[in-house]
């Protein structure tokens, strides 16, 4: 069951804007976070979650949405997530958050997985205007922003061919992403 959810979490970045998420399912998925591992257990991290039309417009301009796919602007209005969540580090509480944003938004995405959602994390972003946007005091960092939604497009794994490692787009819009084999990535001393 894990295997299904990591290799169905893929970064989606088309979602059919049409199917909106509750503030309800997002906090479920965020508590996944919260009883997610913390060094030292200090637990820096705090979400802001928007889910308003309105404010997620004004975010969607200042992300930037796929370094491989150059000649693609991001999505479409009516594929564009319908919810954001800004991974925060609280300075306040701990000067260093270790490695938590990455096993927070994992689990949050797992649980999105799980569900029926899908995500991407997003750290091409203008910093300065999405912190005004979602007014984040100074004390509090954005770390990375995930995108949320119904998945509206299909990402197939496969191997990397030629050490090429980018993700691409077929002529029917699959989304292809090469992964390194295992052989590979699992290193061995002699």
């Amino acid at each position: 069951m894990i295997r299904d959810l990591i290799t169905k979490n893929r970064s989606y970045r088309r979602f059919d804007s049409s199917v909106k998420i509750s503030f309800k399912q997002i906090k479920k998925w965020i508590e996944l976070a919260r009883f997610s591992a913390s060094g030292r257990n200090m637990q820096p991290l705090k979400y802001a979650v928007c889910i308003d039309e309105k404010t997620n417009g004004k975010i969607f301009p200042n992300i930037g949405w796929a370094g491989y796919l150059s000649n693609w602007k991001g999505p479409e209005e009516k594929e564009r997530p319908v919810v954001y969540v800004a991974v925060l580090h609280d300075k306040s509480i701990s000067d260093n958050y270790y490695c938590d944003d990455g096993i927070a938004i994992q689990s949050i995405l797992l649980g999105a997985v799980e569900d029926g959602f899908g995500g991407c994390i997003i750290g091409t972003f203008n910093k300065t205007k999405v912190t005004k946007i979602l007014s984040i005091p100074e004390s509090i960092e954005i770390l990375w922003l995930i995108a949320l939604g119904k998945p509206a497009e299909e990402c197939i794994l496969e191997n990397v061919k030629n050490s090429d490692i980018k993700y691409w787009r077929d002529e029917n819009d699959v989304h292809h992403v090469p992964k390194r084999s295992l052989d590979e990535i699992i290193f061995r001393s002699s």
